[in-house]
């Protein structure tokens, strides 16, 4: 297509982002007839739709991948403004995490970026799944994700990274281990008592390892990992919490192991779009670098 216009893939990327017309001009200050037209000038030269028009307003497949070129130029720029040493203000990165990796090692990778400051950081909870998508479409410069549900090649211009392993222990209060599982951890026990949840796909894949379990079972979804640990602790679930975190309540028997010495072991990934500037290669390292540290390495 011919010469790109940054000013067009701002609005285009404005109108992705707040889903319609009339918010991305509010947002950007100009008027809904100038982000219409600047819209139709792209669509024009590309010879393609970049947006449907709809509620919400939503990129096609061109649309997003332009979009993507759009804001991996802006982190180009910036990095070219600090090489420089022009003012420029601090460029805005967006990521994806789960909770779990959010509530252990990842605050370790944050001194280096943000003290002094190097970058504006969006975080976002999500799932393995949700995370990965995020990536494909350019939402966000990059996620934690173990193995997604349904495979899917990685997208061009990204590259993955293996990070370990988070080992997750089964537990829950004496109390509650002696209520519910007085006979012991066994199924019949299981599809009664409740559990707690980030992600169900995690203990329902532990019960059919352990127990042979398939289908249903009784749970309270609770995406925080601090509020999930806190319904462990308070005898009100059993559940998943990564053995690291769970170490120190075992050791004063707070909590106990409901499958002693069995373990669930989830491979995390770091995958990101590849960019040659500065802050992004800092911030790609310093994630991996405190999730090797923390997380259980193979081998």
């Amino acid at each position: 297509m011919p010469q790109l216009d940054y000013r067009a893939l701002a609005v285009l990327e404005a109108v992705a982002g707040h889903g319609s017309f009339e918010k991305a001009a509010l947002a950007l200050g100009i008027t809904q007839s100038a982000v219409s037209q600047r819209i139709k000038a792209l669509e024009d030269a590309s010879g393609r739709l970049l947006i449907v028009r709809g509620q919400p307003a939503v990129p096609t497949g061109l649309g997003q991948r332009l979009i993507v070129h759009h804001r991996n130029v802006k982190l180009m720029e910036a990095a070219l403004d600090i090489d420089l040493g022009n003012s420029v203000s601090m460029p805005e990165i967006a990521l994806a995490l789960d909770a779990d990796s959010l509530a252990t090692w990842f605050q370790d990778s944050l001194p280096a970026l943000l003290s002094p400051p190097r970058c504006q950081l969006d975080v976002r909870l999500a799932d393995s799944d949700s995370a990965l998508r995020l990536v494909r479409e350019g939402s966000v410069f990059g996620c934690i994700a173990g193995a997604p549900e349904v495979s899917a090649d990685n997208a061009a211009g990204t590259s993955v990274t293996a990070l370990g392993l988070m080992r997750y222990v089964c537990v829950a209060t004496p109390m509650f281990a002696g209520h519910w599982f007085g006979d012991g951890f066994s199924a019949e026990a299981a599809q009664l008592a409740p559990a707690a949840v980030s992600d169900r796909r995690l203990l329902a894949r532990f019960l059919h390892q352990e127990l042979d379990m398939r289908g249903q079972f009784p749970h309270h979804t609770v995406p925080v990992s601090a509020a999930l640990s806190d319904c462990i602790l308070g005898s009100m679930a059993y559940g998943l919490i990564p053995q690291k975190q769970a170490n120190a309540a075992l050791a004063s028997e707070r909590l106990v192991d409901l499958r002693p010495g069995r373990t669930l072991d989830v491979p995390l990934s770091w995958h990101a779009w590849t960019l040659d500037a500065p802050f992004t290669k800092l911030l790609s390292e310093q994630i991996i670098g405190s999730a090797r540290r923390y997380l259980v390495q193979p081998g």
